[in-house]
């Protein structure tokens, strides 16, 4: 899975690059075959915010956003968030013929 790490108006240490691309790939492996996943890091005013997004097979595009005093605490609440959906989405069991009980 490829991915791509930004920082938009801010300066984002090679540590937390590091951090949020294990980030990615922990979620990537949750996920039903993930294509590529994007962290955008970013500072509006004094509020760090990382967005991230994560891209599957079939077109689905599943998207948290997390804000904080830092971009590693953002990035945390936006893993958080991006794990629920993912755990929402993962498959259910389904019935068949064969589940059913037989009569008679």
């Amino acid at each position: 899975m490829q991915t791509t790490i930004t920082a938009r108006h801010c300066e984002i240490p090679d540590a937390l690059r590091e951090r949020a691309r294990t980030v990615a790939e922990r979620l990537g492996e949750l996920a039903h075959r993930p294509i590529e996943s994007a962290v955008v890091f970013a500072t509006e005013g004094a509020l760090a915010t990382a967005e991230l997004r994560l891209h599957g097979a079939r077109g689905e595009i599943l998207m948290a956003h997390g804000e904080g005093d830092d971009h590693r605490t953002a990035l945390d609440r936006a893993e958080d968030r991006l794990r629920r959906q993912l755990q929402k989405a993962a498959p259910r069991p389904r019935r068949t013929r064969d589940d059913e009980p037989r009569l008679g």
